[in-house]
């Protein structure tokens, strides 16, 4: 009988994952479970892996006599491997697998896999909360009711933003993220423009357009919003000639990844008037450093890397994470696999490389 862990946590819960094995799982398998502390106590690098929860030591024991771990933040290190010379698969219930050593799982004979797209629905329902938080500066005029001030000089024309309906929204990366922000703008009334060099002809609706390259995109949107994977191409996407193309009064949205943004420059822009706002969910150093100039400019708004939070996305990562255990188990290729060109018994042939927008992760 096949040996299961669930590793869940307090998003990704056990109960979750167990009930999405009982309906993928071809055959009767034992389970046992061991729970991670995040998000109570924030994600961090455990040995040679980022973004992971727990230690070492606890997962090795956990893992004896295991052939599959199915898990969301769990690490899988070089260690780990050595010491779990039964384990076959590793399925990472999150987007991508941030919290594996691939080369080392690979080397070792385990087959890793994720659950690209789970939080997609959340995260651009989120960018678009930021969106309109920014535009119309929700929480600070909220702050300031609470700390008893009523500000009615807000009217004035210099302290006004845009409306949606009209304004030119600029998304960089069009995939399962930017592709949902849209249609929901779409809704308000605002006109699409979309940066993407690897969108596909025929893949935008009517109600949106491309534009031919970042800078065009920049100097024409009333608000950018961020889509794209970080990559070594895209790292520091968005600097200070990116910001200064933008136009005057425009709004940056950034609910992808941090090190798209020089947040130095971006506090230059927000500082000197030349950007109306931003709304950030993201940042290069999590969690936001105390010193942060962000925290001193009063038109960011800023969520601490919830985008992805939704009971949905729980329930999708733990079934999108079950189903590639089931297919394991059946001796079926596996659609999220993540090793390279050498790969255990079950994994397919590696997918094409996403590419450098391509916003699941």
């Amino acid at each position: 009988m096949t040996k299961i862990l669930t590793a869940g946590d307090h998003f990704v819960l056990n109960s979750l994952l167990q009930e999405a094995l009982v309906r993928h799982a071809p055959t009767a398998v034992e389970v046992s479970e061991l729970t991670l502390p995040w998000p109570v106590e924030p994600f961090h690098p455990v040995g040679e892996v980022d973004e992971a929860s727990g230690t070492e030591d606890e997962l090795i024991e956990a893992l004896q006599g295991v052939q599959v771990c199915l898990t969301q933040m769990a690490p899988l290190t070089e260690r780990v491997l050595h010491e779990c010379p039964d384990l076959r698969l590793f399925a990472i219930t999150r987007g991508g697998p941030v919290n594996a050593n691939i080369p080392a799982a690979t080397q070792h004979g385990v087959a890793v896999t994720s659950a690209p797209g789970r939080n997609a629905t959340a995260t651009a329902e989120h960018t678009v909360a930021l969106l309109l938080a920014a535009v119309r500066q929700v929480p600070q005029r909220n702050s300031e009711l609470l700390a008893g001030e009523w500000r009615s000089d807000y009217y004035r024309y210099q302290d006004v933003g845009p409306e949606i309906r009209g304004a030119t929204v600029g998304l960089v990366g069009y995939g399962a993220i930017g592709s949902r922000v849209a249609g929901i703008l779409n809704g308000f009334g605002a006109r699409i423009l979309v940066f993407d060099p690897f969108l596909q002809p025929g893949a935008l609706p009517e109600s949106a357009h491309q534009a031919g390259s970042l800078e065009e995109l920049l100097a024409a949107a009333d608000i950018v919003t961020l889509h794209a994977r970080l990559t070594a191409a895209t790292t520091g996407l968005i600097g200070a000639r990116e910001l200064a193309a933008m136009r005057p009064g425009s709004i940056l949205i950034n609910a992808a990844r941090g090190a798209l943004v020089d947040y130095d420059a971006l506090c230059d822009a927000l500082e000197a008037g030349h950007l109306f706002a931003a709304g950030l969910d993201v940042y290069p150093a999590e969690p936001l450093p105390a010193a942060s100039r962000l925290r001193t400019i009063r038109s960011v708004v800023m969520t601490p890397h919830l985008a992805g939070a939704s009971k949905p996305t729980a329930h999708k990562a733990a079934d999108i994470g079950a189903s590639e255990v089931g297919r394991f188990l059946r001796g079926e290729a596996l659609q999220h696999c993540s090793n390279p060109r050498r790969l255990p018994p079950g994994c397919p042939s590696p997918p094409p490389a996403r590419h450098a927008l391509d916003p699941n992760r």
